[in-house]
């Protein structure tokens, strides 16, 4: 349930990390040591990305089974409406249930990029599958009918780029949990004050499930700018001037994405918030280094 405005706990929040299913070796490295530096924080969960269209599905699958087996961490599998029927999703559905993942994360998903090398929606938007589900709610709906999965959704706190309203956003996410969703993580935003505002909307509405705050660690700031605008989060100016002039200075640039990370998560923790989803982009330094100031650690051995 969201919570009402608190002080900051004295405790540490609870965290959960995304990752994304690598497409080479050394991605793949990369990937697996970003899951070894992290397991040791004990995230409630880990999340592994699925690509447009449907397109890394065996990769996703085969990135979930292993977190699950060999890091002995709980893994959730994203899963999306785009490019397949309904009988298709729910058979991989059922795989992940075999595999003993018990956690899904379901989206409607983008279409893959179209030809002339532009993006989903540039390519002329979403158009369901014709033997598919259509949206979300739909998707979650079948899951539910599949096996009793844990099922998180996606949250706009500024409102889905191609939603009408934010009040037809808001309306979405609640027939999302009405089908049966247990969580909602929200995109990555900036503006933090929006955040608040939108859990007190959102409860005003009788969603009652947690909503767990999207935070994204800043590596770049010119791709953070891109797709920001691709996902309509608006960047304030202080975050902006924040970044500015370090695109050739990658050490004072990672100290600042840390601390304007910590405001952001200290000032959410201020609302009440103890829950915070990190977005990896499967590197571990900048989320290690948040989660230390927020008081999330690695146990130590003892002496």
């Amino acid at each position: 349930m969201t919570s009402p405005p608190s002080s900051t706990s004295t405790h540490p929040p609870s965290v959960s990390f995304e990752f994304f299913p690598p497409k080479t070796e050394k991605m793949e490295r990369s990937l697996w040591e970003a899951v070894l530096r992290l397991a040791p924080l004990a995230p409630d969960f880990v999340s592994v990305t699925y690509g447009a269209g449907g397109s890394t599905r065996e990769r996703t699958h085969a990135t979930v089974a292993r977190i699950q087996s060999e890091a002995g961490l709980i893994a959730a599998a994203h899963l999306t409406c785009v490019g397949a029927s309904r009988e298709e999703i729910n058979d991989i559905a059922r795989s992940y249930w075999q595999a003993g993942i018990r956690h899904i994360v379901a989206l409607r998903g983008d279409p893959p990029a179209s030809a002339d090398g532009s993006g989903g929606l540039g390519g002329g938007g979403y158009r369901p599958h014709p033997d598919g589900y259509a949206y979300a709610v739909d998707l979650v709906e079948g899951l539910r009918s599949v096996a009793d999965f844990e099922i998180s959704v996606a949250a706009y706190p500024e409102g889905h780029p191609e939603a009408v309203s934010l009040e037809a956003d808001l309306d979405n996410l609640k027939r999302k949990i009405d089908a049966g969703a247990t969580r909602a993580i929200s995109q990555f935003f900036f503006d933090t004050d929006k955040f608040p505002r939108f859990l007190e909307r959102a409860q005003r509405a009788g969603i009652t499930v947690p909503i767990i705050p999207g935070i994204l660690p800043i590596t770049n700031f010119t791709r953070t700018v891109d797709m920001a605008g691709k996902c309509g989060a608006s960047i304030p100016s202080w975050f902006a001037d924040a970044f500015d002039g370090l695109d050739n200075d990658p050490e004072t640039r990672q100290m600042v994405a840390a601390n304007v990370a910590v405001r952001q998560c200290q000032q959410l923790r201020r609302h009440g918030v103890h829950e915070f989803h990190f977005y990896t982009l499967n590197r571990a330094d900048l989320t290690v280094a948040i989660c230390h100031m927020l008081g999330v650690r690695a146990p130590q051995p003892a002496l």
